[in-house]
């Protein structure tokens, strides 16, 4: 079993890709036979929920995809980005043992932990889990006394003393290790099962939200908009819109929109009820509704069945070669 800390780099500059803005270090922790037990067990029975759905597909990752249950693949392309290094180097490196946690978590924050299983003498895979910060408690010291917890969240941890029949107070390090698994790494290849968990792990999540900053930002020097300061405030505050502005980047549909070409967006907004608001030619962003009729449309939110004639309404899909 492995332990994940995540550390700012130093002299990292403000701007630097959020992938490549944090160093991650491996630590193998030892581990009880009844821990070993628990943890054997819980994996195998994530495996064996994918082995019994039938219908269950493969599919390459997508920053938007369906509803539809899907067990996605990822590869780290170049096998760059911090987070490769885990996969690529220090997990096969005989990583440094922890023999204090509470040492290590003064300067680094506990991100995920790992368990290998091994296949063969030369070959395993691995199974990754992120840690929210509300699951890691360590002891504070205080002159030379340990006196109470210091904790990321407003609570202190107690246990239930069979011995005194009494609820006591937790004085060590803790680690709540939740019954789930977020992804497998096998062969250079990630298998997805908890894509929400899995794009946080990676640091997926935060470059997303300079992708979208990004995109706002070319809005904003476009000929066809007005003021899209109400659109870098629902980037702060709200993480679906910057899926959704992801899509559209990767579509490229922003860079077709001309003078010309909004007249006929405008249409279809009105066609589809998702109307957009124009005001001297420039697309202007007065309230939600606004931001979010403009993305649909713009991501060809609108699709209709070739087949059934149906109309349907999603942003997942991926553009088909002719």
């Amino acid at each position: 079993m492995y332990f994940i800390t995540r550390i700012l780099k130093e002299g990292v500059k403000a701007n630097a890709r959020v992938l490549e803005k944090f160093d991650f270090k491996v630590y193998e922790i030892e581990v009880t036979k009844e821990v070993r037990n628990y943890l054997y067990e819980l994996s195998q029975k994530q495996f064996k929920k994918i082995e019994e759905k039938e219908e269950l597909q493969f599919l390459d990752y997508d920053v938007i995809s369906d509803d539809t249950e899907h067990l996605f693949t990822y590869q780290i392309q170049n096998k760059v980005g911090s987070f490769s290094d885990v996969v690529f180097n220090q997990l096969t490196e005989s990583p440094q043992k922890i023999t204090n946690l509470n040492d290590i978590l003064q300067d680094e924050t506990l991100w995920a932990y790992c368990v290998e299983f091994q296949i063969n003498s030369e070959e395993s895979f691995y199974t990754f889990r992120k840690i929210s910060p509300g699951k890691v408690g360590i002891e504070k010291e205080n002159d030379q006394e340990k006196k109470g917890l210091l904790q990321k969240v407003s609570q202190i941890r107690t246990f239930f003393d069979t011995n005194t029949n009494s609820l006591s107070l937790l004085k060590s390090d803790t680690v709540y290790l939740d019954k789930q698994v977020d992804c497998i790494f096998y062969k250079e290849t990630f298998y997805v099962l908890k894509k929400f968990f899995f794009e946080q792990l990676v640091g997926l999540q935060e470059e997303y939200k300079k992708k979208a900053i990004e995109v706002a930002s070319v809005m904003s020097k476009h000929s066809c908009f007005g003021d899209t300061k109400l659109l870098s405030e629902k980037i702060d505050k709200k993480f679906d819109v910057h899926r959704k502005l992801m899509k559209l980047e990767k579509l490229g549909n922003l860079n077709t929109l001309t003078p010309q070409n909004l007249k006929k967006l405008e249409r279809l907004g009105k066609k589809k009820k998702a109307p957009i608001n124009v005001k001297d030619g420039k697309i202007q962003f007065e309230k939600e509704e606004d931001i979010d009729n403009v993305i649909k449309l713009l991501c060809d939110y609108f699709k209709t069945g070739d087949y059934s004639g149906k109309p349907y309404g999603t942003y997942a899909g991926k553009v088909q070669a002719e």
